[in-house]
């Protein structure tokens, strides 16, 4: 026992000056650098490293730095065993200067600084006109988040093989690249180049001064039979961010030019009631992005059933300008006959040319609803005139002139009298005793034809129903509804339960919106089946009390 102790001690003691580090060394591979190309920093353990890593942050406060690749190796030469672990980063300058790279510590051991020295570039440097790159910012004055497009252009002058590109950057502002970067050949001073371009979008969440720190180029190209490291850097724009004015109201929406359109479907302005309108909005504007464009709120309007259909955002670039545009629908639908005014609107938004608030309006609009001819009409409901307009206005009766003539009647005369008004009490007496008779026919007949119409399409609904037709069924629903209770759909819902009248609307949005509730057909056919038992139960009830 006392032996095996006595081994792992030994082992652990000859193990535990491996898992210490000899010795942390720090380099880089070229000094000085320019301004914009990349060296590469290399940190350097001996020893046993489980699991431990250098802390670079340091160095991130003057250099643009890459992602960390870790490597380690083990030798063993004559019996005796060595390890080392590397970690290599590549780092980067946008400013000529003296630097330091700070010293890095790994488990108490500590590497040297190291002094780098950063020089500018020359603008007749050889490599310069083989790789250039060129920054533009339209419009370059801007508000707080106004969209502005910056292109980057990068000139390459000699067969390219290999390429990296940083992109732009900005404090306390906001850079998307837009779209794909394209590829063209131009041709400067005699020399041709090759160019690609690329876009960005920039926003400033904050007003003040800022500076757009160009993009930086690294790559290899081919001279002859080798290859050749070249970098290029942008050039960094100073740009000013003006804040939003004190006396704006509304969303902020800066822009250049700002236009809405609204397109009417059918154009007409006369519809019928129950007929669809489609309104369609198209906003466009210069300047900002399709995130940044505002709902259009179209106001609720008595008479009416609006229903918001789906919403299409796009944004483009076009002869330096961000264009962005939001085309939105909207079903309308009359329920009521009447002439109606659609209010206008009007949308805020400033001016960045002239800093002024303007507005986007489009004009109130006049639209006559007119009753169905194929639907039986309906009073039109009038606001009720005064107590004094409904008293009828009383005539003043004038005392009728009585002037007596004095005829000498025979017995013939009188006979002839009696007898005319004896003929005229029958005529008038069997006249009357027809009339009810006849009339009576005519609306049973009317009655049994109605409700045969009536009990046809019920079996058609029924059908439908189990079909899922929304379309077809919401026909034959209008259509029964008026042969089996004499009245127009919006008259009959007037009368019916809550749950009743909401089904309805979810087939009517089902049918004039885009959004698609889903609306059980065959529970909707029991409960319209349910009221034609209870109103015909009604009426026998009624019946039996009056005999």
């Amino acid at each position: 026992m006392v032996m095996r102790f006595a081994i792992c001690f030994i082992i652990f003691a000859v193990a535990l000056p491996a898992l210490a580090i000899d010795r942390l060394t720090a380099s880089v591979d070229k000094n000085p650098v320019l301004v914009g190309e990349y060296f590469t920093l290399t940190i350097e353990a001996n020893g046993k490293v489980s699991g431990q890593m250098p802390d670079t942050s340091a160095i991130a406060q003057n250099f643009i730095t890459g992602p960390v690749s870790t490597s380690s190796r083990t030798q063993i030469i004559n019996g005796s065993m060595s390890s080392a672990t590397s970690w290599q980063m590549q780092v980067m300058s946008r400013s000529a200067g003296e630097f330091t790279i700070p010293a890095f510590e790994i488990s108490g051991a500590k590497s040297q600084p190291i002094s780098l020295r950063v020089v500018a570039r020359e603008t007749n440097d050889s490599q310069q006109k083989d790789v250039f790159v060129t920054t533009e910012l339209n419009p370059q004055s801007l508000y707080v988040q106004q969209a502005a497009l910056y292109t980057v252009k990068l000139f390459i002058g000699k067969d390219l093989l290999e390429a990296q590109m940083t992109p732009p950057s900005m404090e306390d502002g906001s850079i998307t690249a837009m779209g794909q970067q394209e590829e063209n050949y131009e041709v400067l001073d005699g020399r041709r180049y090759r160019v690609i371009t690329r876009e960005y979008l920039i926003q400033p969440q904050k007003s003040g001064s800022y500076t757009i720190e160009g993009p930086i180029f690294n790559g290899q190209v081919r001279e002859g039979y080798r290859r050749m490291a070249v970098s290029a850097v942008g050039e960094s724009i100073d740009v000013e961010v003006k804040p939003i004015p004190d006396n704006y109201r509304g969303a902020w929406l800066p822009s250049e030019l700002v236009n809405l359109a609204e397109e009417w479907q059918p154009e007409d302005n006369q519809v019928v009631v129950g007929s669809p309108i489609t309104r369609t909005f198209t906003l466009t504007a210069l300047g900002i992005t399709k995130e940044q464009l505002p709902d259009i709120e179209v106001p609720s309007v008595d008479g009416f059933r609006i229903y918001p259909d789906e919403t299409d955002r796009n944004q483009m670039a076009r002869d330096g300008r961000v264009i962005s545009q939001m085309v939105a629908s909207y079903a309308l639908l009359p329920q009521k006959p009447g002439t109606y005014t659609l209010p206008e609107l009007k949308l805020p938004w400033f001016n960045t040319v002239i800093n002024r608030v303007q507005y986007a309006t489009l004009p109130a609009r006049t639209i006559e609803v007119i009753a169905d001819p194929n639907q039986p009409q309906q009073p039109v409901v009038h606001s009720q005139p005064s107590m004094a307009s409904q008293t009828p206005v009383q005539q003043p009766m004038t005392e009728p002139q009585i002037v007596y003539q004095e005829v000498e009647k025979s017995w013939l005369d009188w006979v002839l009298m009696a007898l005319g008004y004896l003929l005229w009490i029958l005529t008038l007496g069997l006249w009357l005793l027809k009339k009810p008779a006849k009339s009576s026919v005519t609306s049973s007949d009317s009655e049994v034809t109605a409700n045969t119409d009536a009990t046809l399409i019920l079996k058609q609904l029924s059908k439908v129903a189990k079909q899922g037709d929304n379309s077809q069924f919401y026909v034959l629903l209008r259509q029964y509804v008026e042969l089996a209770f004499d009245q127009t759909l919006k008259s009959w819902l007037d009368q019916q339960s809550p749950e009743i009248r909401e089904q309805i609307a979810k087939l009517q949005a089902c049918l004039y919106s885009a959004n698609k509730q889903q609306v059980d057909l065959v529970t909707l056919y029991n409960q319209v089946c349910k009221i034609k038992k209870r109103s015909k139960s009604d009426a026998k009830n009624s019946l039996e009390k009056l005999y």
